[in-house]
């Protein structure tokens, strides 16, 4: 079973433009559609399409619009209480793909809800085969709750995954000598964050074919503790680098609709791949292809297996250049 833990689980509303969106003037919708989010969820209901058994943790109350959402998309969930409505965020896509995002903060979460929280995600660690850690934070959850989560599987029989962004992820990764996850999934700007590289450099330099500074600073990361380190790079594809080796795969050429779920999906591809027992290089094909249907997908709709195509994607093995001292 993969476990998927989302502190702040939304109603992701997706609206559609067949106009650029201009700041101040008056748009017409071609379409809307609400599907059940956050981080966690999205790679939950990816994995559910795939016949992937598991479970999507998050705090709601039980009459909250978001579980009646998850039980229409075949989403098995586990809630801890909470005292306000899941969070609904907005997503505004454009005819060439190009995606804008309104999120809401979220509801808070009090001591006695994360209490509960982190205590569900402790029972689950004793039977999963993987604990999903997604998403950001609601207000009320201190910044190094994942790290802290992270330190307390140190000793249970699960691998651990962890998507994250901005102060949880900078407080994960300063507790990754005692929190250091089996895999984490940035993309060039988290990545670049982390080891004080440059985000203009390491996406340029991934969009004209070279993804060996990706590799060297993702190879930072895992002399500091992380097995494995999967970076999303959008159009460029992915680079995975474990102990083992490091790797390149780029997407097939799509006509991209949204990029909503594509990193999540990217996730969830390759923990089907992982669960399956695939070796790195084709856990990166899978999250490529995943993440790449994804994008060809309209709003925030995620891909079924029969929209994966695998033999699209091509691997490419990377001898990763020289970290600096």
């Amino acid at each position: 079973m993969i476990v998927t833990v989302t502190p702040n689980p939304s109603i992701d509303r997706t609206v559609a433009l067949g106009t650029p969106l201009v700041r101040g003037a008056v748009h017409r919708v071609t379409s809307a559609t609400g599907e059940p989010g956050g981080k966690g969820v999205n790679v939950a209901r990816a994995l559910a399409l795939a016949g992937v058994d598991t479970v999507a943790v998050l705090p709601a109350g039980e009459a909250d619009p978001m579980l009646v959402a998850l039980s229409a998309a075949g989403v098995a969930y586990r809630t801890v209480p909470s005292g306000g409505a899941v969070r609904t965020n907005l997503t505004i896509t454009e005819a060439d793909g190009t995606t804008t995002k309104l999120n809401e903060p979220g509801a808070p979460l009090d001591a006695s809800a994360l209490q509960a929280l982190t205590r569900t995600v402790l029972e689950y660690a004793e039977t999963a085969s993987w604990i999903v850690l997604s998403g950001s934070l609601p207000p009320g959850v201190p910044d190094r709750w994942y790290a802290d989560v992270v330190a307390q599987l140190a000793t249970a029989p699960c691998r651990v995954a962890v998507d994250t962004s901005e102060r949880p992820l900078d407080a994960l990764a300063a507790a990754f000598g005692d929190a250091a996850p089996d895999v984490i999934k940035p993309n060039a700007e988290e990545l670049a964050g982390l080891v004080g590289a440059s985000p203009a450099e390491l996406e340029v330099a991934a969009a004209e074919g070279d993804p060996t500074p990706v590799v060297a600073a993702a190879s930072q990361l895992v002399e500091r503790g992380i097995r494995t380190v999967l970076v999303t790079l959008g159009a460029a594809g992915a680079v995975l680098v474990d102990p083992s080796g490091s790797w390149w795969a780029a997407p097939p050429p799509i006509s991209p609709r949204s990029t909503v779920g594509a990193g999540d999906s990217a996730l969830a591809g390759y923990l089907r791949a992982a669960v399956g027992g695939a070796e790195p290089p084709r856990r990166l094909q899978m999250a490529v292809a995943y993440g790449s249907a994804a994008a060809a997908l309209p709003g925030s709709a995620l891909p079924a297996p029969s929209q994966i195509d695998l033999n699209a994607v091509r691997v490419h093995a990377i001898t990763p250049a020289p970290t600096r001292p």
